[in-house]
């Protein structure tokens, strides 16, 4: 199981950017594809970002390309979300974990408030 700490969220103007990141502690971190997702109140969690085991392949979801970019160190374990041309629509807590879900346990996620 991973431990996952998120960090790096605040306040931004639209237009604006923000860089998040996540260190994971535990085993094999390594070896899962990652993901950063987000949620807001009354709304499911949703993907926004994914990134491969080695770092290669990425994938975004519409909201997000073009705008967001994922990357991961392996060495040290930590995942990052570089957030671009930021949205009022882009606030939300966000949360890395395992692309599957299938760790159990989320961090405390790192707010995003966007104001217009």
């Amino acid at each position: 199981q991973l431990q996952l700490v998120e960090s790096g969220g605040g306040t931004a103007q639209t237009g604006g950017s923000l860089r998040l990141s996540c260190v994971a502690s535990g085993r094999d971190f390594k070896m899962y594809d990652m993901a950063w997702f987000r949620q807001t109140p009354g709304k499911e969690r949703e993907l926004v970002a994914a990134i491969a085991w080695s770092g290669y392949d990425t994938h975004y979801a519409d909201a997000a390309e073009g705008r967001f970019t994922i990357s991961r160190d392996n060495v040290f374990k930590k995942l990052y979300l570089e957030m671009s041309n930021l949205e009022p629509e882009d606030t939300a807590i966000y949360y890395c974990n395992r692309e599957d879900s299938a760790n159990d346990n989320w961090g405390q996620g790192t707010q995003v408030t966007v104001s217009s």
